[in-house]
């Protein structure tokens, strides 16, 4: 590939999100759309696709750089895992293939950065524990200036099931419509007057153009406003890394406290168990109960994971007890504990 002199797609919006139109924000995407399409007609899947890897060319155009991951649909050939943990699919944290869904799912994550100037969780330690909080459905706050329907389409690349994500050919071609009505709203504009636009065209467009009108309304509305952008976002973590990195390890160290935790049978359905733990509750410290304590009626969250450094005072005071027989008083003395496996897919 070319030398990109324009930088990457990050530090473009670093500099220029302000003065970045939706109308701009549109025109970006579909290079993006129109590469990764590319990528996918061909077979291959990038794996490791992020705003880093977005690059700026001499052309006046957005390139996906950093292929030397990719490789074709079923070639499992390349079994380390390398990647920014924001950015990957929950199924990978699971132990499944990258696909075309999971690039997918990562485009949903670069849709979001345009919207915001900055990169998804960026105020958090990217470590085992946003992996589980991704695999318990956490996403990117949306931004009040983001078109309905556009955040429609990112919540839909964004679904824990693959097969109900969109494919990029789906996104690409939405995309192409919407932005067509988005400039046909400009030259309409130009014809009839700023403020004269018939409510006939509204109705022609779909609501496309006003939607999008109303968000770039909305958009420097939020500039001017001053709290709005990488300007005057949260200071990045400063364990939130960014740059590819081997995840294997981490990744089966999230697959074992997820295997200990859910059940599946060989029909892919969801299975609920009760788990029967011989624990003596009064041994242990008010603030270690805390974070498992739930109505006894619900299902407990699957943050809810008990690791090594939770288990460590288990085993000397372990002693034959139902937990679910126990009833344990919290702070309202209205909860009583009972831990049930989570209800969870095949995966």
């Amino acid at each position: 590939m070319k030398y990109a002199s324009g930088g990457d797609l990050h530090n473009y919006l670093q500099k220029n999100f302000t003065t970045i139109t939706w109308k701009e924000k549109f025109l970006i995407l579909l290079d993006i759309f129109r590469g990764l399409k590319t990528i996918h007609n061909a077979n291959f899947v990038h794996r490791d696709f992020h705003s880093g890897n977005i690059l700026f060319d001499e052309n006046i155009s957005w390139k996906i750089g950093d292929l030397g991951l990719s490789q074709p649909v079923n070639d499992t050939s390349n079994n380390e895992i390398y990647g920014v943990i924001p950015y990957i699919a929950p199924e990978i944290f699971k132990g499944f293939a990258f696909s075309k869904e999971s690039d997918v799912y990562s485009m949903g994550m670069i849709m979001w950065e345009l919207t915001t100037g900055c990169k998804p969780f960026a105020n958090v330690e990217h470590d085992i524990h946003l992996i589980l909080k991704i695999l318990d459905g956490e996403r990117p706050k949306i931004t009040e200036d983001t078109p309905e329907c556009y955040a429609n389409l990112m919540i839909s690349c964004w679904d824990p099931d693959p097969k109900k994500r969109p494919s990029i050919k789906e996104i690409y071609h939405k995309f192409d419509y919407w932005v067509k009505y988005y400039i046909n709203l400009e030259l309409a504009r130009n014809y009839y007057g700023i403020r004269e636009v018939p409510e006939w065209w509204w109705m022609f467009s779909d609501g496309i153009g006003e939607h999008f009108d109303r968000a770039e309304r909305n958009r420097k509305e939020l500039i001017n406003s001053r709290k709005f952008g990488p300007e005057f976002s949260e200071k990045p973590h400063s364990k939130a890394i960014y740059t590819s990195r081997p995840l294997s390890s981490l990744i089966s160290k999230c697959s074992s406290i997820n295997s200990s935790i859910i059940s599946f049978d060989n029909k892919q359905d969801y299975t609920s168990r009760e788990l029967d733990l011989d624990i003596d509750i009064e041994s242990l410290p008010l603030p270690t109960l805390n974070p498992i304590i739930q109505n006894s009626s619900t299902i407990l969250h699957s943050n809810a994971i008990y690791t090594d450094e939770h288990l460590n005072v288990l085993p000397t005071s372990l002693k034959k007890r139902n937990i679910e027989e126990s009833n344990i008083e919290t702070h309202d003395n209205k909860n009583a504990l009972k831990l049930v496996r989570v209800p969870s897919h095949k995966g």
